[in-house]
């Protein structure tokens, strides 16, 4: 890790971060033992795992003491009465907070082809979650075109709390992106996704399977940001902080946290905070 000067919004960002984890056999115990309770922890939903892996593993953080947010992926859920099963599982584990994605299953277990009508089926059943996230996507997405996504973040502005903004490496795509957001009028506060230190191999295949073919694009075009990317360690994307840590201090942009992709390397994650933190 380079030696960079820590700014108040970096540090601000680092110490309200929360980190996204897959449900697989090992990810509980490397939880428990690499990350600190104050840390809240969002569970995916995996079409191949099904989402009671979510549920259960969301569960499990819960009774440990941590804030656990489990992914509802709309096209994953079968229908109304499932979601109003669903939310009193949830509730009685002390869950008060929810990820609502579209999600890929293909086709859908039930009526939902998005957030958007999972989200009013929310709001029907009485609002239950005190803390709802949706996606926003600084980029293009390879399965949704731009004029949709812009649409869809206004659609549920009504129905959610805050945004969660897909993984992207290019910071100025986040500045374009957010103040488009702010000028439509759409005033959430939003959690900036970012990639932790993870291994090479799989965040380049992560970036290609969730859509941020633009940010790939760009990293290609700044050789010494691939170079870094792809050199031994993995990346670590201090510089991208930095420059995301600018716009976020400004109090329009409405930025509060990270939503830390990990991909399951939980412990390099919490070791590249505490020493961001350290600086």
């Amino acid at each position: 890790m380079r030696n960079i000067k820590v700014s108040p919004a970096m540090r601000r960002l680092l110490e309200h971060a929360r980190y996204e984890v897959l449900p697989t056999a090992t990810i509980e115990e490397k939880v428990l033992t690499n990350v600190p309770k104050d840390i809240p922890i969002t569970v995916t939903a995996s079409t191949g795992k099904g989402l009671e892996a979510t549920l259960s593993l969301a569960e499990k953080f819960a009774a440990e003491g941590y804030r656990a947010v489990p992914h509802l992926a709309a096209r994953m859920v079968s229908g109304k009465d499932e979601l109003h099963d669903i939310s009193q599982r949830l509730l009685a584990a002390g869950i008060d907070t929810v990820f609502c994605p579209a999600g890929d299953q293909t086709p859908p277990a039930g009526p939902y082809e998005g957030a958007v009508d999972l989200l009013k089926d929310l709001a029907a059943i009485g609002n239950p979650f005190r803390n709802v996230g949706v996606t926003g996507y600084p980029e293009s997405h390879p399965a949704i075109s731009d004029d949709v996504t812009i649409q869809s973040m206004w659609d549920k502005r009504e129905h959610a709390t805050h945004v969660v903004s897909n993984m992207t490496f290019d910071a100025h795509a986040v500045q374009v992106w957010v103040k488009r957001m702010r000028d439509r009028g759409i005033q959430l506060p939003l959690l900036l996704g970012i990639p932790g230190p993870v291994e090479r191999a799989k965040l380049l295949s992560m970036a290609t399977k969730i859509g941020v073919g633009e940010s790939t694009k760009f990293l290609v075009k700044q050789r010494g940001t691939l170079g870094r990317l792809m050199a031994p360690g993995g990346y670590t994307g201090e510089s991208f902080l930095a420059k995301c840590a600018t716009m976020a201090s400004r109090p329009e942009s409405m930025i509060e946290g990270l939503h830390v992709f990990t991909v399951n390397q939980v412990a390099e994650t919490e070791t590249w905070r505490q020493q961001l933190l350290a600086q």
